[in-house]
């Protein structure tokens, strides 16, 4: 028997709706994810309120960036992306904790050390690295100085789809990796899979699908110092050069879809002084925090400012956007952005030059640079 104070499914009649007003090419994103700054004084006076405040229970003295569209629950700086900015004064320690979101931390003052089950690994200024879901880790300042981070996490997208779940007292072996040893092949022990039609499609049984093949999924850390050498090479290149000087911090647990975590990447980038680029537009969203430099973004065609210590919603989904850096010191910046997420939907729509049409990226050959040109 039905009970009516159950909640009621709504019927929606779409019959005839007219879905676009164009060619995908040509349409624009809402309005309403429009590009905001967390300017680097704001960020600066955060620190200092958090760090005024008495130590809380857990330890964390913690500040999410949401952006006024966001809904909740699902409070992202972007549609999928939470940001949270977290302050340890010098001794102070973290309780442990996990959850079964991903997360990228940026280092953005002073230096600290994260504890992953057993592994303790030290981190100083613009270092970044990676908490797997459901590892158990805490932080701590050993230092004599303020410590804050930025903490980038798909929660914003599992508190929409009501899974994120959040674990404060969680048992210290609990994240310990598989130590099954058993030698026999999983082919062995579980049915084949059926292919059914010339064209791949195929059945899976039961016992495969609830014993999917596992991936070590590690904690991975990238020192700014290691990463700067790099990129400076990068930064060598002159104005000829097209592409996009950055590197991907990558994780190969993603594989091909080129992430840091599963659900989004992050890339560190130096931009010589007085480089402009391209306007493009990719479906995937952006987050830049800038922690050298200045420049501008023009995005749906307003201009931007920022500087160093800034961070900025610099590419909402779909936004015609680009970036250019003043004349002065060369802008590095992290760049969070939710390209793997889509990639594997087969979503990532990415048009690089808007006088062509845009490719599925992934599913499309993708695009190329000059750089063969300085190779030698």
């Amino acid at each position: 028997m039905k009970n009516l104070s159950d909640p009621q499914p709504l019927l929606i009649d779409r019959t005839g709706e007219t879905l676009s007003s164009g060619p995908i090419s040509q349409l624009n994103p809402a309005n309403d994810w429009s590009p905001v700054t967390i300017t680097g004084e704001m960020i600066n006076q955060e620190i200092e309120r958090l760090a005024d405040l008495p130590k809380p229970a857990n330890g964390r003295r913690q500040v999410m960036f949401t952006h006024p569209s966001a809904p909740n629950p699902g409070r992202g700086l972007t549609p999928g992306v939470q940001v949270t900015l977290e302050v340890l004064k010098p001794g102070e320690e973290t309780t442990p904790i996990r959850q079964n979101s991903t997360q990228v931390n940026f280092c953005i003052l002073g230096e600290g050390e994260v504890v992953v089950d057993d592994r303790v690994i030290a981190y100083s200024r613009y270092d970044v690295w990676n908490h797997p879901s459901y590892v158990v880790y805490r932080h701590r300042n050993n230092s004599s100085k303020l410590h804050a981070r930025l903490t980038y996490s798909n929660a914003a997208l599992l508190e929409m789809m009501r899974v994120h779940l959040i674990d404060e007292d969680p048992p210290l072996e609990s994240s310990a990796k598989d130590t099954n040893t058993d030698a026999e092949p999983r082919a062995g022990i579980t049915p084949p899979i059926k292919q059914i039609g010339d064209d791949g499609a195929s059945l899976m049984p039961y016992e495969t699908l609830i014993n999917p093949a596992s991936m070590e999924s590690d904690t991975l850390h990238w020192p700014w110092q290691t990463v700067k050498a790099n990129l400076d090479q990068l930064g060598a290149l002159d104005s000829s050069y097209v592409g996009r000087r950055l590197y991907l911090l990558f994780n190969p647990l993603t594989q091909r879809f080129n992430g840091t975590t599963p659900n989004f990447f992050a890339t560190i980038t130096i931009r010589p002084p007085g480089i402009t680029d391209k306007p493009h537009r990719h479906v995937s969203s952006a987050i830049n925090y800038y922690f050298k430099g200045s420049g501008y973004s023009r995005v749906g065609g307003k201009r931007y400012d920022w500087k160093a210590g800034d961070l900025m919603v610099s590419a909402p989904g779909w936004a015609v956007h680009n970036h250019a850096s003043n004349d002065g010191d060369p802008v590095y910046e992290l760049t969070i952005q939710d390209q793997p997420l889509n990639l594997y939907m087969e979503s990532l729509l990415w048009q690089e030059d808007l006088a062509e049409p845009g490719k599925i990226l992934g599913a499309h050959q993708g695009f190329t640079t000059n750089l063969k040109k300085f190779a030698g």
